[in-house]
């Protein structure tokens, strides 16, 4: 099975690709300017690594609930099922930005560098692999 894991922001998404061997790798993010070419650019990934399914970050609060920005992504996915009909995962991307920031930056990267690494999804598809990753670690049947 083919899967794409998405760190969802509204400016940029994270993207990374795992399959049956069980290893997820960050994938170029989708920085689009707006978000119809961001989803095209989605669907372009889908097409050429023939997506099976989506595992998508979901943010819950650190008492477990869902608060907005959940809702945001509740939407992002309605918009995924709508446009691809491919299945969708929700799992707890609590702290998966910070983990994916910390491993990203380096100590001799001054605050610009970290900034264009923020700015070009690198951070976010960093997040995406890790997204993927604890869900490919905790499925034994891949």
């Amino acid at each position: 099975m083919h899967f794409l894991g998405i760190d969802y922001g509204e400016k940029r998404i994270g993207l990374a690709y795992g399959d049956e061997i069980g290893v997820a790798v960050p994938l170029e993010a989708a920085v689009q300017r707006n978000f119809e070419d961001r989803v095209a650019y989605i669907a372009k990934i889908v097409a050429e690594r023939r997506v099976e399914k989506f595992v998508v970050g979901y943010p819950y609060n650190m008492d477990g609930s869902a608060g907005f920005k959940a809702r945001e992504v509740d939407a992002f996915i309605e918009k995924l099922e709508s446009r691809f009909g491919l299945p969708v995962v929700r799992i707890d991307e609590t702290l998966s930005s910070v983990a994916a920031e910390s491993g990203v930056r380096k100590p001799h990267k001054g605050l610009n560098e970290v900034r264009k690494r923020r700015l070009s999804g690198v951070i976010d598809s960093k997040a995406a692999s890790l997204i993927l990753q604890d869900y490919l670690d905790s499925e034994s049947n891949l």
